[in-house]
């Protein structure tokens, strides 16, 4: 009973904590705009379409598409991780709470168009 009682208060912590951390929101949607803004807008355009210049002319995938949203939280910070060609990775230079933002991000756009 006392394990069963203990799970119960780390995933209240938890949920706690990743819903009211200041300066985030619940989905880690206005960290990941952020970074979106700062990474992706050249070549993916602010709506996530890839109709920018540059996007086209590297035929950048449409981020809102059923193709892109369809992959794996998982599939997705790997390819942002690691890069995709022509896509550069930012494993690095994010590291992973930035990219689950980002990906959290994501999933946002697409639910907007």
């Amino acid at each position: 009973m006392k394990k069963s009682i203990s799970f119960i208060t780390l995933l209240g912590i938890s949920f706690t904590l990743n819903v009211f951390l200041p300066g985030r929101t619940a989905a880690g949607t206005g960290e990941g705009a952020e970074t979106y803004k700062a990474k992706c807008v050249a070549c993916h355009g602010s709506d996530g379409s890839g109709n920018t210049p540059l996007g086209q002319k590297m035929k950048v995938r449409d981020l809102r598409s059923p193709d892109v949203q369809k992959q794996t939280d998982d599939e997705l910070s790997a390819i942002i991780a690691n890069g995709k060609p022509p896509m550069p990775g930012y494993g690095k230079s994010l590291g992973p709470e930035k990219i689950h933002d980002l990906v959290a991000y994501l999933r946002s756009i697409a639910a907007k168009s």
